[in-house]
């Protein structure tokens, strides 16, 4: 069974407009230089696990207020047996939000036409010209493609974010995910936070300002509907 190994239990941020919490699951197929949850995805098997009775203990007994669940990463999807954690969910009439770095369009398409899944956010990390460089793995540029298009099909509830980070994810990266997403309802772009990074040496890394971020978030403003900045 998948491992859940960490719990917030009240999360509002991470599902907008609903009550709900977050659970995050180990283990990554990627290795973003800048990623803050480095023990997660690095060595998952040195955090605690909490145990499936647990969770399901958690949301009986709240099932009076809580309306839904966040589950996030690492990266949900290199799990084969997710389904089974989010059918435990949904079976409790809750909705659920996956966490996605997209790499994953099969298996995710699978779960959208099981209707296991309310709302989607994929981090697209990059141009896809650059993804290899951010993501510090091998990327199949046809997998984010079709994970994107799945996406923007589904008729689900969903975003794309990109985390900015100063000397990795600039402007130009902006404005070339925009055209890439030409059109998407959503578009976050996440403050970078150095705080438990892969690479180290993105602990000196001093994050944008908000105007820097309200900058970047204009070379976007052309391609989508709606666009936020979290973590300022």
């Amino acid at each position: 069974m998948v491992e859940i190994k960490g719990l917030i239990k009240f999360a509002p941020k991470d599902f907008v407009g609903f009550i709900s919490s977050t659970v995050f699951l180990g283990g990554c197929n990627f290795r973003c230089p800048f990623c803050h949850n480095s023990d997660l995805v690095l060595k998952p098997q040195t955090l605690p696990t909490f145990s499936l009775d647990f969770f399901i203990s958690y949301l009986d007994s709240r099932k009076d207020w809580l309306e839904g669940i966040c589950v996030s990463g690492g990266e949900p999807l290199i799990h084969e047996d997710l389904e089974v954690l989010l059918s435990l969910i949904k079976e409790r009439s809750l909705l659920v939000k996956v966490d996605t770095n997209g790499s994953f369009p099969d298996k995710l398409e699978e779960l959208i036409q099981r209707k296991l899944i309310d709302q989607v956010a994929m981090d697209v990390k990059a141009p896809l010209d650059r993804y290899h460089e951010v993501c510090g793995a091998a990327v199949s540029e046809e997998d984010i493609l079709k994970s994107i298009k799945i996406i923007r099909n589904s008729g689900l509830a969903y975003f794309f974010r990109t985390t900015a980070v100063p000397g990795l994810v600039g402007p130009e990266d902006i404005r070339k995910i925009g055209k890439m997403l030409d059109g998407a309802k959503l578009f976050q772009i996440q403050q970078f936070q150095p705080e438990n990074t892969i690479d180290r040496s993105y602990l000196q890394t001093e994050p944008y300002s908000r105007e820097e971020l309200q900058e970047l978030a204009r070379f976007a403003e052309p391609y989508f509907g709606e666009i936020r900045i979290e973590g300022i």
